[in-house]
């Protein structure tokens, strides 16, 4: 007779008490974390991870009351090992998944439990007795505390996939599909308030990325030479420490190098352990040829430690300090104590330069290797290539039957980076043996030494951010440099999913100061607009594209009230695209804040397209552009639907200006003439000339400028 098992592949034979938690098809060869049998108490999902960005997720049954506990670990089972139908997923819209990641899989038997906890304190004994009364009291219930509409809606479908798990096991519960499957969610959702992802995070303040690149870029470029050399140093201070052998020979040296430095009150050499300075055993018994339990004999004999506490001292290495803050050595010398917190840091700018200047989403970064980047072969005609960055992603990775791979896969087109991003990716190669990931949590742990899975965890990252925010702080008091200093930001801490929207928003605004990049403008914006491989960032037009457009779309409906605004304030407007702008700023609907729902990205594509009555703020040419591709004379793409701003020329079509842009060319022309005054005279006549043909400009708009009523 054939079993049900047999019959239908979808259904799964019952495991037994000795069966493996995960069946090892599931299992990816390479991966060596510990497998739970079936009745265990706990669940490992490490062997289902692959991603070194990721942490490795456990289910605890413990919380699970005993009547409820056979029937829902079997349906997590059921889930773990099992995959959804095809029927039931080809109405689910395009994010269904037959098999999903460990952590969904964690979240969603969590939710289960929760369910069960739930029915279990209202004396209901089996998942069979959940009516659709039953149902709808509990979701009521369940979010009403709190629980936004993407939350919402992911409860309700973790709830369902309960009911369809139980379809797919040899041994059902029985129970009933939740009501809003027939019915609808949006009837049981709270109010549509926007949704988590990308664009829902703020972007950082400019203030505040300012100076944090500043500092993250000094770090790479200047003070690594100096970190990696002290590292290094230590190194070989500490294998020298750990062999000295015990001797009278390192004793008197104990005696000569520390004793009277105890006796006449100068300081000794100390490291901070356990929340105060102590005696550096290390570093002493590598200076001296002690072994390091003579030092630990004489240093309780003499109490040093106490006074490497009262009277703390350096630990210098024997490292030229090469790296300079406005022309000054930034130490005094490299510390001993202090090379590890430097990896720390160094580390951490890093990827703070990686995360920006290339629009990578954090996994990407977190999963990139040593020699991911390679130097380019230069073109036939001798010009340098362009550096490539090979990388795996992870979003929405699926094999050919919809399953997550948690590995993700190899981009198919890599990501194109720029100076600072090499000489990032250059100073982790330096961090790490060859082949290791560029943020293995091992070879990052420069306090601890611990043996860490994967990369550094996101968790991590953001900790080591706000550590490198104090410490960039601290050094920009010490150094008097008080407009280096990075301000809490007014959303928040500094998350590095934050990043990615930031480098849109930034290049969709290009704001001035410190943030204005040109390079990195130009840079990104041209190879964004070149979408013939519709494949920068993404295997398809939604990776960082979309971010694009939406701060790209955000910043001209901006523009565009701005402009709306100035007119009905009387400004007049002057320019060859003045009616046009006065059209598009009056058909333009006025966006209010910046956390947008993920419908919002095809609407700001679709805007975008509208070829001449997108209005686009050029602060530094002192214009609004209303972008006609073929007016355009900075010779945008093919495809673009926004003007290379870094490249605007004068005459150009698309061009108008407000009795504000004017007001602004006199007042930057009257800063210039400052600063001709005290140049050489040279440079002095190139600055006047400059300055005067702002104010050349700003008369000629103030001869044509008309009214909007006028030109209407």
């Amino acid at each position: 007779m054939t079993s049900l098992a047999e019959a239908d592949p979808y259904i799964l034979s019952l495991p037994g008490p000795e069966s493996p938690a995960i069946l090892p098809q599931w299992i990816k060869p390479g991966n060596v974390h510990a497998n739970a049998r079936y009745s265990a108490a706990i669940w490992p999902l490490a062997p289902l991870i692959d991603n070194p960005g990721t942490g490795l997720f456990t289910i605890y049954w413990r919380g699970c009351p005993a009547p409820f506990l056979d029937q829902v670990k079997l349906a997590t089972w059921t889930m773990i090992n099992g995959r959804l139908r095809p029927t039931y997923l080809q109405d689910r819209g395009a994010r269904a998944r037959a098999r999903t990641s460990a952590a969904d899989m964690r979240d969603t038997c969590y939710e289960w439990l929760r369910l069960a906890r739930w029915l279990h304190v209202r004396r209901i004994t089996s998942l069979d007795a959940c009516t659709q009364d039953v149902w709808r009291a509990y979701i009521s219930e369940r979010l009403a505390d709190g629980v936004n509409r993407g939350s919402g809606e992911k409860i309700c479908s973790r709830l369902t996939d309960l009911w369809a798990f139980d379809q797919l096991s040899a041994r059902p519960a029985g129970i009933t599909r939740p009501p809003w499957e027939e019915e609808g969610v949006d009837d049981y959702l709270p109010s549509a308030d926007g949704s988590r992802g990308e664009n829902s995070m703020e972007p950082l303040d400019p203030r505040v990325l300012g100076p944090l690149l500043v500092w993250a870029i000094r770090f790479v470029d200047d003070f690594a030479d100096d970190i990696l050399a002290s590292w290094q140093a230590r190194e070989r201070l500490l294998a020298t420490a750990a062999n000295n052998e015990a001797g009278p020979e390192g004793l008197a040296a104990l005696a000569s190098l520390l004793l009277p430095a105890a006796r006449s009150g100068d300081p000794l050499p100390s490291v901070q352990m356990h929340g105060r300075r102590t005696l550096a055993r290390t570093y002493v018994a590598a200076l001296t040829g002690a072994s390091l339990s003579q030092v630990d004999r004489f240093n309780e004999r003499h109490r040093l430690s106490d006074v490497a506490n009262a009277r703390p001292g350096p630990c210098p290495l024997a490292v030229p300090v090469t790296g300079r803050i406005n022309g000054n050595p930034w130490r005094e010398h490299m510390d001993f104590d202090e090379a590890g917190e430097l990896m720390r840091h160094l580390g951490t700018a890093a990827v703070i330069i990686c995360l920006y200047l290339t629009g990578m989403r954090p996994q990407e970064v977190q999963g990139l290797r040593s020699g991911c980047c390679p130097d380019p072969e230069p073109a036939d005609d001798g010009t340098p290539g362009r550096h490539l960055i090979r990388s795996h992603h992870y979003k929405n990775v699926t094999d050919t039957d919809g399953n997550h791979i948690s590995a993700g896969e190899e981009r198919e087109v890599p990501w194109v980076a720029i100076t600072p991003v090499v000489h990032s990716i250059r100073v982790l190669e330096r961090m790490v043996p060859p082949g290791e990931l560029l943020l293995s949590a091992s070879h990052h742990d420069y306090l601890y030494r611990r043996r860490l899975h994967g990369a550094l965890k996101g968790s991590s990252l953001r900790d080591r951010t706000e550590d490198f925010v104090a410490w960039a702080n601290h050094e920009a008091h010490v150094h008097h440099l008080p407009d280096q200093v990075i301000p809490e930001d007014p959303h928040g801490a500094i998350g590095m999913a934050r990043f990615r929207r930031t480098l849109a928003w930034h290049i969709a605004r290009r704001p001035g100061g410190l943030i204005a990049l040109a390079i990195q403008y130009g840079h990104m914006r041209t190879v964004l607009d070149a979408r013939t491989s519709s494949a920068y960032g993404s295997r398809s037009r939604g990776g960082v594209h979309s971010v694009l457009d939406v701060e790209t779309a955000l910043a001209a409906a901006d523009t565009a009230a701005r402009l709306r605004d100035r007119l009905a304030d009387g400004e007049k407007i002057s320019g060859p695209a003045a009616r046009r702008a006065i059209t598009a700023a009056a058909s333009t609907p006025r966006f209010e804040g910046r956390i947008v729902p993920r419908t919002f990205v095809k609407k700001a594509a679709k805007f975008l397209a509208r070829d001449g009555v997108v209005l686009y703020d050029n602060p530094d040419a002192f214009l609004i552009c209303a972008f006609k591709h073929d007016n355009a004379l900075c010779e945008p793409e093919p495809d673009a639907t926004a003007p290379r701003q870094y490249a605007c020329q004068t005459g150009c079509g698309n061009t108008a200006r407000t009795d504000g842009h004017a007001r602004g060319m006199r007042e930057r022309a009257d800063e210039i003439d400052q600063l001709a005054s005290a140049s050489p005279e040279k440079i002095a006549r190139r600055l006047r000339r400059n300055a005067n043909n702002l104010r050349v400009a700003a008369d000629a708009h103030d001869a044509a400028a008309q009214s909007a009523e006028d030109l209407v």
